[in-house]
């Protein structure tokens, strides 16, 4: 069984991480709701559907590459982005499996209180 302490830096290092914090910016959130509606693009398309400049989506772009949220692939001069579907859900589920695993150690659910009795209503009609 692991520390308190360690289970809670666990959980930090978690919130922590380059893929939870790309997921912050909610331009990165846009760019992410281009890829899934649009398909793999470059970095031209992608910036036709969002008001930044093409700069700054390519700036976006590359965080989003570097948490594995998006893959790249060179295709002759131009760079097409897509949404890394496999890589994207098996760092969700690592991070959930992280979490739950230091959850016990941390924080665990206080204990349910007793069942509160039944109290009887005074004004119960009466059998006849």
């Amino acid at each position: 069984m692991r520390t308190r302490q360690r289970a809670i830096q666990d959980i930090m290092e978690v919130l922590d991480s380059d893929f939870l914090r790309a997921l912050t910016e909610r331009a990165r959130l846009e760019i992410l709701r281009v890829l899934l509606l649009h398909g793999a693009s470059d970095v031209t398309s992608i910036a036709s559907h969002l008001p930044q400049e093409r700069s700054v989506i390519s700036r976006h772009l590359k965080v989003l590459e570097d948490a594995g949220i998006v893959r790249v692939t060179p295709q002759g001069r131009q760079r097409i982005y897509s949404l890394d579907p496999m890589k994207f859900l098996a760092t969700l589920e690592a991070i959930t499996a992280r979490v739950r695993a230091a959850v016990p150690d941390c924080c665990p659910l206080p204990p349910e209180p007793p069942p509160t009795p039944r109290v009887e209503s005074r004004n119960k009609p009466r059998p006849r």
